[in-house]
């Protein structure tokens, strides 16, 4: 896909690596509408880049549907989406106290938000994207972000589990609508240079970036360019590109 012919919906674009991905799809050419909770992130990426946007939830059916039906008013079609909307809740499957012996469990909330956020919301907007593009005939691309927590990271069993799942459904996907010329992809990120990470103590984050053999963490653009390609190159479907620094979980 020729970027310049490219109208994407980013989710998770008011901060962090969506932000990056909605900034230089933009800049590169393409027309980019975000959704986003955040209302104040989207406001100022729009004043900093003129990217429109729908305040709402990819977890509510009712906000993905509406969003894409702004985004087709706003951008005349949508012919790709970047699903990168997505949250963790991090707890042990449960935790015992070294001094009380309590046993803390995860809890309920703690596994249902995550899965409906980081796995419910990709289904909910690539099946409204999915079913514009058919329905208007053209092709198009997908793309989910998941993680290289989706090998399973201790102490995130939400959050793990629903990054495998979005790798899984890129590649049901892009053999299911490949008849349609739709092509589905993923990204799994490792740590890359983004507010959380920035939040960090730095000793944590000294601990955390050992484990990486390139040392450091990403930065957003890099992992953007891994995005990018799956856009730009026409035979890549159902596959996940690990752009991690070579960590092993």
């Amino acid at each position: 896909m020729d970027l310049k012919d490219a109208r994407i919906i980013v989710t998770g674009a008011a901060s962090g690596l969506g932000r990056t991905f909605a900034t230089e799809f933009s800049r590169a050419g393409a027309a980019v509408f975000g959704f986003d909770l955040n209302e104040e992130g989207l406001k100022s990426l729009k004043e900093e880049e003129g990217i429109d946007y729908y305040v709402g939830s990819v977890a509510s059916e009712e906000d993905a549907v509406a969003a894409v039906k702004a985004a087709i008013a706003s951008m005349g079609s949508v012919n790709g989406l970047v699903n990168n909307a997505g949250i963790f809740r991090d707890a042990l499957l449960v935790r015992k106290d070294r001094k009380t012996g309590e046993l803390t469990p995860m809890s309920m909330e703690q596994w249902q938000t995550v899965i409906d956020v980081n796995l419910t919301g990709t289904f909910l907007c690539a099946r409204e994207v999915a079913t514009h593009m058919i329905d208007e005939g053209h092709p198009g691309v997908i793309v989910n972000i998941s993680s290289c927590s989706r090998h399973g990271n201790r102490g995130q069993s939400n959050y793990s589990a629903t990054k495998a799942g979005v790798v899984a459904m890129a590649k049901l996907w892009g053999e299911e609508l490949a008849r349609y010329k739709i092509r589905v992809g993923a990204v799994a990120p490792g740590f890359a240079d983004t507010p959380i990470l920035q939040g960090m103590r730095p000793e944590m984050l000294e601990k955390m970036l050992a484990q990486v053999p390139l040392r450091r963490a990403a930065d957003p653009v890099e992992i953007f360019q891994a995005v990018k390609f799956i856009f730009e190159c026409d035979y890549f479907t159902g596959r996940c590109v690990d752009v991690d620094g070579g960590i092993s979980m």
